[in-house]
């Protein structure tokens, strides 16, 4: 598997020139393929049998642009082709939130002047040896060389970025290199479920114990001082030296918020992945823009759902920390495992301020722990595992829970420190 490691780098003036032209490069290329897509677009949407340019006509077209403008020449020609493919990226992903319902989404917009766009070698214009790494470029004979904590080790390196980070004033690079699983998995019949939620997660294993986590909310903190500082930069002149003052202060107060809200999660999800002896994990298949927001919830709840909750987030670290000790988390479609009962299937209208389902036929329990129930009776349904269904069955009578008796066949998707406590 690939990972990324984030790393700071050290840049005299000199190399900063430097990144700054190449950069200014790569941006007006940028912002050029966006406008010529968008004329294209206006040209062509009323014609029959509608072809519009992409990726392959405008990286073609790069060798011409050089020759006509030498000064593109600057910047290695790998690191030109993926600026366009992230604008197609950008393109891709803006046309499938549309396909998905999102109306709000927008397309692809131009970078700005003082917008440093990153630097993306893909597998080659760089070089990594004796703790430094090297990137190729020819605007001048300034070498960019930088230095790399010491021992630093990376196996087939897949690809290097460049980037500035303006809250920090920094410069880093991300390496994505390949690292080696402690042990392959295996299925050793244990599965543990969980159903991710903004305030707790909740999960049940096959043997019908319940566990759940209460998940830190920095938001609630910092959503007043930056409704404050946004409320007096909205009374500035728009760009002016105080506007200005205020978008930073407004800026590192929203990043301190999404730093604490990723340290909690990485602390999270290797302590789910530590402390099991499962090696199969079961979470839904979210979809956060998808989730309750309506006007009659309050506004805290539709900001934790929908910008702060990051669930789709903690599923990737967990994912990525379970394959590294040799387990494997898997995606479940979850859609009703809230509503339905896990023990006859009857569906309930289960709004968010309801918290315990009750169903006519006498199962009353905790919507969280209903939900999990019904993803483990999932997974082990759709897999036709009747032996681990039947297991899993007896435990939870153990625990006085009724028998799920119904069919939940679905198909499969994928392949400070937190707190625990038990649901009562």
């Amino acid at each position: 598997m690939h990972i990324t490691a984030k790393i700071r780098i050290q840049v005299i003036p000199e190399q900063e020139d430097v990144l700054w032209h190449l950069s200014e490069k790569c941006r007006l290329v940028y912002n050029f393929a966006l406008a010529e897509r968008n004329r294209n677009y206006q040209e062509n949407k009323d014609r029959p049998g509608k072809q519009y340019i992409g990726y392959v006509q405008q990286a073609n077209a790069l060798p011409k642009l050089k020759e006509k403008y030498p000064e593109y020449k600057w910047v290695y020609s790998k690191v030109l082709q993926t600026t366009l493919k992230s604008l197609d990226d950008d393109f891709r992903s803006f046309f499938a939130l549309r396909q998905n319902g999102d109306k709000g989404a927008n397309p692809p917009g131009f970078k700005g002047k003082d917008h440093f766009c990153t630097l993306r070698y893909n597998q080659s214009g760089f070089k990594i040896e004796r703790d430094q790494i090297w990137f190729s470029h020819f605007y001048n004979t300034v070498p960019l060389i930088f230095a790399l904590p010491a021992g630093s080790q990376f196996i087939n390196v897949k690809q290097v970025d460049l980037f500035y980070d303006d809250i920090k004033s920094a410069y880093y690079v991300s390496i994505v290199h390949e690292v080696q699983p402690a042990q392959e998995y295996r299925d050793n019949g244990l599965y543990q479920a969980f159903d991710l939620g903004v305030t707790r997660h909740v999960g049940v294993n096959s043997h019908g114990k319940f566990i759940g986590f209460s998940v830190a909310r920095p938001d609630k903190y910092w959503k007043t001082p930056i409704a404050e500082l946004q409320a007096r930069r909205d009374h500035c002149k728009k760009k002016s030296r105080k506007w200005q003052k205020l978008n930073r202060l407004k800026r590192k107060c929203e990043r301190k918020q999404g730093n604490q809200i990723k340290d909690f999660q990485h602390k999270l999800s290797k302590k789910i992945v530590e402390n099991t002896r499962a090696n199969t994990i079961l979470v839904g298949d979210l979809s956060v823009k998808q989730m309750p927001r309506s006007r009659q919830a309050t506004p805290g709840l539709n900001r934790a759902t929908q910008n702060t909750g990051h669930l789709s987030r903690f599923i990737r670290f967990l994912t990525y920390k379970a394959t590294l000790a040799g387990k494997r988390v898997i995606k479940i479609d979850e859609q009703n495992t809230t509503k339905a009962c896990c023990v006859c299937g009857a569906l309930h209208d289960m709004p968010l301020w309801k918290r315990v389902i009750e169903c006519e036929c006498g199962n009353t329990m905790d919507r969280d722990r209903n939900s999990a129930v019904n993803i483990m009776v999932r997974f082990l349904s759709q897999n036709a595992l009747r032996t681990g269904y039947r297991q899993f069955a007896d435990n939870l009578r153990q625990t006085g829970l009724e028998i799920p008796v119904h069919s939940q066949e679905a198909p499969c998707v994928g392949g400070g420190s937190p707190r625990i406590w038990v649901v009562p």
